[in-house]
């Protein structure tokens, strides 16, 4: 029924013949997304997409004042008159500004899903490295525990995420996360992203936006990167543990060149090196190279395209997890090692294109992707346990090749005088990986454990409606299939071979109201998924091989003075299973289904023009429905998280801010019989702009707290230890550090 209502409206015929404003708003070349238009004498209003665009129709002749405005930016006004029913093209650009959150005004006119971070938000809490980039996301906590090389664990909403099991994260709209990987479901190493390269950052939580499908069950992320550079720029950092990075950006192009078109043109390259050995007692010698370059341009015909090329390359050594009893008895500082061979090196290199043409009144947006990447990590979780003369070490290779296409289809009509948002999408994604799993010995090799070939293919379909209902009412309709295709040739045991072929159909329905330009509510609803190792769909070991998730939200976003900004939302999200893939032993455990509830809340405070303040707090519960109320704990997943702090910012001269990261105490175990610790640390950073350069100094944890990054309970057993114990195996988390940089623009 759903998907028969969402195809009746779609082939809805409009009737207006009027006038109609249309623009792009962008700031020094890059879209100005979800900013907000209003249109005076007649108090309509927009919100702009993600390429910046928006639109006005059926509008009467006259003279008309629009008002251009976001967070972060100076607001813009301009007349316009429409004679004859003309169409008028305007392209705006917005100057960066102080922050202004007096200038945001709630509106329901558009349908913006989540939330979006832009460049001035980035400016307030800048990144070095792709951690610093996910802590921008609301609710989400990351940890490393592999000498900084191993894609980083996440936590968001009541889940240890693991390495993105059930977060996807895309940059540019090419995917991130890796099904069915040598090291766990969902992959996601967001390393070869450079930090400064990115303008904005779209997040959505819950299972509710249709564009994103396997993974997206807690949420998605989604990373935009610059389409022009304003100024070259050049960066030099150096902290303590021998920590250095060198950065460079710099304009190919310059105003004067083309290369397809006579038209706007840009093209730039990012060049990225990072050394440091960490604060551990075994040096980590992690040293990462990266390279981003990108075209943007539109083309004579007035179609937009854009080229993408990058690759990363990235190896070290780490000490790995370490047994709580080795550190309470004095055998090991919290800062040694069981197994000081761990360790790895990965790599990736990704080539995108996307072609954007309008065409009658559609937008149409082809995109392809092709990526080829590397994997290999020594990691020795048990130490002795099943092999008392070599130890347990493991090595685990991913060596694969993917390629990706999307399309879409937009159009914006009238339907019985309402604005209707239609898109229609359709992709496909093809994964070849050479998988292995091998029992080594100080990363000399033993025996192989598992090893096989991958062939994995998604497809997917998806509708999605915005529809105007009235003035204060808007509803987002979606429905989306996927469809999957599991191969998996085991090379070690011929009966874990074989195909399997599975689909699944996600509604969704999301509303919201405004009471006026201060109070909105909104209430989403819908269903979504976490695909399952390919493994274990081909063999039949799990009944969910596309384990759906149902999840529910209710919530506000207000203003209750000028300068201040609430979100608060209430949750639910249901998983039909708890699939865990256990990478260190090539097997996939079930923990059954889950329900998990909470609440996300969100404060952005002005407190001057250069002062903001701003504070999520997240609270969750969860646990496993089929188990005792004794033992129905979903094993690390965060109950109480929250981070915030005090920014201030000008264009010219000092800027800073103080900020707290907080993780409460969690069950690490079923029963609750074993805890994880929490923590609470406060960063810094301080920074002094003059002309073209800039000098800052940045420092995590100014208190020097002890605290444990990362925690997991298994069993293990040491060389000297008679019988295994099951307890806490944890990764120290940094002690005081910092670093200094210089910055140069030209």
């Amino acid at each position: 029924k759903i998907l028969s209502f969402v195809l009746l409206i779609t082939a809805a015929n409009s009737y207006a013949q009027s006038g109609k404003i249309i623009g792009t708003i962008n700031s020094n070349g890059n879209p100005v997304s979800y900013g907000t238009v209003i249109l005076n004498p007649i108090s309509k209003s927009t919100h702009t997409d993600t390429s910046g665009k928006f639109v006005f129709e059926n509008l009467m002749d006259g003279t008309y004042t629009l008002s251009f405005s976001k967070m972060g930016y100076i607001t813009h006004k301009k007349n316009v008159k429409i004679l004859n029913h003309n169409t008028i093209d305007l392209n705006i650009h917005l100057l960066q500004n102080s922050i202004n959150i007096k200038a945001i005004t709630i509106h329901a006119h558009k349908w913006v899903q989540g939330y979006i971070f832009g460049k001035f938000d980035l400016n307030l809490r800048p990144a070095s490295s792709s951690q610093d980039l996910l802590r921008l996301v609301p609710g989400l906590c990351v940890a490393q525990h592999a000498g900084g090389g191993k894609a980083e664990q996440l936590f968001m909403r009541g889940f240890d995420i693991d390495h993105g099991t059930d977060f996807a994260i895309y940059v540019d709209g090419m995917p991130v996360n890796m099904p069915s990987h040598a090291h766990g479901q969902g992959y996601a190493d967001l390393h070869f992203l450079i930090p400064e390269t990115v303008s904005a950052l779209e997040v959505n939580k819950g299972p509710h936006t249709t564009k994103y499908g396997d993974l997206a069950t807690a949420g998605s992320g989604e990373f935009k990167t610059m389409n022009t550079l304003e100024n070259n720029f050049v960066k030099l950092e150096a902290g303590l543990f021998d920590a250095k990075r060198a950065l460079g950006i710099f304009d190919l192009l310059g105003h004067t060149k083309h290369l397809f078109s006579k038209k706007n043109e840009a093209l730039y390259t990012a060049i990225e090196y990072q050394f440091t050995n960490s604060y551990f007692e075994q040096k980590q010698n992690l040293n990462r190279f990266n390279i981003f370059t990108k075209y943007s341009g539109q083309l004579n015909n007035g179609d937009k395209l854009i080229l993408s090329l990058s690759t990363f390359r990235s190896r070290w050594d780490a000490s790995g997890q370490i047994p709580n009893r080795k550190v309470k008895d004095g055998s090991i500082t919290p800062l040694g090692s069981i197994d000081p061979s761990e360790g790895g090196q990965t790599g990736r290199s990704n080539f995108n294109i996307i072609h954007e043409k309008n065409w009658h009144k559609w937008t149409i947006k082809n995109q392809m992707y092709l990526c080829r990447y590397d994997f290999n990590l020594y990691s020795n979780f048990t130490f002795y346990l099943s092999d008392t003369l070599n130890g347990d070490q493991i090595f685990q290779a991913d060596h694969r090749n993917i390629a990706g296409y999307t399309n879409t289809f937009k159009t914006i009509r009238k339907v019985k005088g309402k604005e209707l948002v239609s898109i229609i999408g359709a992709g496909i994604r093809y994964d070849n990986s050479i998988i292995q799993l091998e029992h080594t010995v100080k990363r000399q090799y033993l025996n192989t454990m598992v090893s096989g070939k991958l062939n994995q293919i998604n497809a997917w379909l998806y509708a999605d409606e915005n529809y105007q209902l009235s003035k204060k009412l808007h509803l987002n309709l979606g429905v989306r299939t996927d469809i999957y295709n599991f191969n998996f040739k085991n090379y070690t045991f011929d009966t874990a071979s074989g195909i399997a072929f599975k689909t699944i159909v996600n509604p969704k329905i999301n509303l919201k109201y405004n009471v006026n330009t201060r109070l909105q509510g909104f209430a989403k609803s819908g269903f979504g998924f976490h695909s399952n190792d390919a493994r274990a769909a081909i063999t039949g070991s799990l009944q969910n091989t596309l384990a759906r998730a149902f999840g529910n939200e209710i919530g506000v976003t207000f203003k209750p003075i000028d300068k201040i900004i609430l979100n608060l939302a209430f949750w639910t999200l249901a998983l039909q299973s708890e699939l865990i893939y256990v990478g260190d032993e090539g097997i996939v455990d079930v923990a059954g289904r889950t329900r998990r509830l909470g609440m996300d809340l969100s404060i952005r405070y002005e407190l001057t023009k250069h002062l903001f303040l701003d504070a999520d707090l997240n609270i969750n519960r969860g646990k496993l429905k089929d188990e005792p109320a004794h033992a129905n704990r979903i094993p690390l997943a965060p109950t109480l998280t929250s981070s915030g702090g005090m920014s201030y910012k000008k264009p010219n001269g000092l800027s800073g801010s103080l900020r707290y990261r907080y993780m409460g105490d969690r069950a690490a175990i079923e029963d609750n019989s074993i805890i994880a610790d929490g923590y609470f640390l406060i960063d810094a950073l301080i920074k002094y702009q003059y002309k073209n350069y800039h000098v800052g100094l940045s420092a995590e944890n100014i208190l020097n707290s002890n605290w444990k990054e990362a925690q997991f309970v298994n069993e293990s057993r040491l060389r000297d230890e008679i019988v295994s114990v099951n307890e806490i195996h944890f990764t120290t988390g940094t002690p005081f550090f910092a670093k200094i940089n210089i910055g140069y623009t030209f």
